[in-house]
């Protein structure tokens, strides 16, 4: 049975969210949620890719041949890349140097993808849409709430502002390698626990 609008939408915010649930996108998320600023940075890229591909592939998911559709796949989300890279350049410099290598490499991003060969080649346009943004904002969600445990308990502020004061000592391993597969863990953890009850 075909799933109404909302729910498509609905599913990529719980059900389906990207990093906890599907456990895709894990590379982006362990290096760039240093800070909630960089999660939501990462998260906004890479959900417009995500919306922008997921509708052009569904408006000529008859037309691609199916034997090159992976190369076309690619294609167009490359092109949706280019298109968020040049917006950053032009408009969020800073947030742009700080995200690096992992705005290019959104092309090969397996939440990306998956949701194209999946999802987009198999279904109309408003249902594409709906998913493309659900999981993009998941995706979103997901890293903005692990950069915020990680910026709070790392360096004592949110946003660039002091949370506890001059005498919080933090916990600067939370901003380092190890500080994202335990804030990922602990979050995993949470959420299995929602989930149980």
């Amino acid at each position: 049975m075909a799933k109404s609008l909302s729910q498509e939408f609905v599913k990529g915010l719980w059900e389906e969210i990207p990093p906890f649930r599907l456990v895709l996108g894990l590379c982006p998320v362990l290096a760039v949620t240093r800070s909630v600023e960089n999660g939501i940075g990462m998260g906004v890229a890479t959900t417009f890719v995500l919306v922008c591909s997921n509708i052009l592939i569904s408006m000529l998911r008859n037309i691609i041949p199916s034997k090159i559709r992976i190369a076309c796949f690619i294609t167009i989300i490359a092109t949706f890349v280019t298109v968020v890279e040049f917006l950053m350049q032009a408009f969020s410099y800073p947030l742009y140097l700080k995200l690096g290598i992992f705005i290019p490499l959104i092309v090969v991003n397996c939440i990306v993808l998956g949701r194209a060969e999946a999802f987009a080649c198999k279904n109309d346009v408003a249902h594409s849409l709906a998913d493309g943004l659900g999981i993009g904002l998941g995706f979103t969600l997901s890293l903005a709430v692990l950069g915020t445990f990680r910026e709070v308990l790392g360096a004592g502020t949110f946003l660039g502002h002091s949370v506890f004061g001059d005498a919080f000592q933090p916990f600067t391993f939370m901003v380092e390698a190890p500080g994202a597969f335990i804030g990922l863990g602990i979050l995993l953890c949470l959420m299995n626990i929602a989930s149980s009850k």
